[in-house]
């Protein structure tokens, strides 16, 4: 390997910066060059921004663009660095892993030094990245084929001061819903890396389907609303509209009973939107199967009394694939 990653700047240097993360090359690519933007107020927070872990949810990217034309001006104090493309090739592929491995960023952390390239992307932002700060907002969307409404999610932590420090982040977004996701235990994850060093890390997920304006400018004064209260901008919070309801709403999962996969191979017909209370025994879907006219299609029911979260737009799924998620109120 020709050269260690490392940023072609100093982002100790007062004022603004731009320049690049230097991801080493290896056997399967080229070295990679990574947009990174800095500014630099002197004391105070200590925050990291980046979009574009997963190339096929663009809103990261355009939000944190976004955020550089207007933070010049705005930023009073401490340092912020913005990286808006995490993944430049899966974005170029517009695909959730990048083409050339078959890797989930998200899911290879700390990465490998002499690994495959997304595991060298990995491995730059654990080591050059990461130290810089002690917030992380990852910006993310929930990605083509499903509805999923503007939340802010993270996962149980561990650390019951650290559990309650990123829960108040999270809420400071002022967005729709706080989703706290008790996730499959899954090795890799970038929150779980930043969150055993101790860091608040919180990853706003944009819904699904299309890329829209009003939801652009949602998510964008969210992220406002966390700067806010970082202490990194002046202002006042703004109080966000989703679908006519102005209040927000901080919600858990259960892992063993709020995902719903689908039982059968066939088109899954959705029944229900997210934010729609479910009963027990609601119905959530219906799964169609397409092999034979004489199965009898099959009811996806809610387990218990709950909100969804996130439902699979139509489309024909396999056996086990994700087709919901449902959470209930909090307690905080």
């Amino acid at each position: 390997m020709s050269e260690a990653p490392h940023l072609t700047f100093d982002f100790e240097k007062p004022g603004m910066s731009k320049g690049h993360l230097v991801v080493p090359k290896g056997a399967d690519c080229e070295a990679l060059s990574l947009p990174v933007f800095s500014l630099n107020k002197g004391e105070g927070p200590r925050l990291l921004i980046t979009g574009g872990c997963h190339g096929n949810e663009l809103e990261g990217p355009i939000v944190a663009r976004r955020l550089i034309e207007w933070l010049p001006e705005a930023q009073t104090c401490g340092r912020i660095i913005i990286v808006p493309v995490l993944n430049p090739p899966a974005l170029k592929a517009f695909t959730r892993n990048t083409p050339i491995d078959g890797l989930n960023l998200n899911r290879v952390f700390p990465g490998r030094a002499n690994g495959s390239v997304t595991e060298r992307i990995a491995d730059a932002v654990s080591r050059i990245l990461l130290p810089t700060a002690d917030t992380i907002f990852d910006l993310h969307s929930y990605g083509p084929g499903w509805e999923f409404p503007l939340v802010n999610t993270t996962h149980p932590i561990a650390d019951p001061d650290l559990m309650a420090k990123t829960i108040r982040m999270a809420e400071a977004f002022k967005l729709p819903m706080t989703l706290i996701w008790e996730h499959p235990e899954t090795p890799g994850m970038f929150d779980t890396l930043a969150q055993n060093q101790g860091k608040v890390f919180v990853c706003p997920e944009l819904g699904g389907g299309e890329v829209g304006a009003e939801a652009l400018a949602i998510y964008e004064a969210g992220v406002r609303n966390g700067l806010i209260a970082l202490g990194l901008i002046e202002g006042k919070s703004a109080n966000l509209t989703f679908r006519h309801q102005k209040s927000t709403q901080a919600l858990e999962t259960r892992r063993s009973s709020d995902e719903l996969y689908s039982p059968a191979r066939g088109i899954f017909e959705p029944r229900c939107s997210i934010l729609d209370e479910v009963k027990q025994g609601g119905l959530i879907g219906i799964l169609h199967p397409m092999e034979s006219l004489s199965a009898l299609s099959i009811d996806i029911l809610a387990p218990g009394t709950s909100i969804v979260c996130g439902i699979r737009s139509g489309s024909y799924v396999e056996v086990g694939e994700f087709i919901a998620l449902l959470g209930r109120p909090l307690n905080h």
